[in-house]
């Protein structure tokens, strides 16, 4: 069995709209994977009717290659 990672979504949660920005940024300049779509949101959090936190979401679409045409097997490594 042949398994290939053609794409990937990846959602990030940033304090500030500039680290937003200057997430897809980087990913706009990665020579491992094409950024296909980005999408930032403002998230607020509230009590009581009162905002008393915000954040961003920060969601990347990257294409990592054709999947019709698959020519390399990218393994992901998650660390923490």
């Amino acid at each position: 069995m042949s398994v290939y990672l053609c794409s990937t979504v990846e959602n990030y949660r940033a304090d500030y709209e500039h680290e937003a920005d200057e997430l897809i940024n980087m990913a706009r300049e990665s020579r491992i994977y094409d950024l296909k779509k980005s999408n930032v949101q403002k998230k607020e959090i509230k009590a009581k009717g009162e905002v008393v936190d915000e954040f961003f979401l920060v969601s990347l679409t990257k294409n990592i290659q054709d999947p019709k045409n698959p020519e390399v097997n990218v393994k992901l490594n998650y660390e923490v």
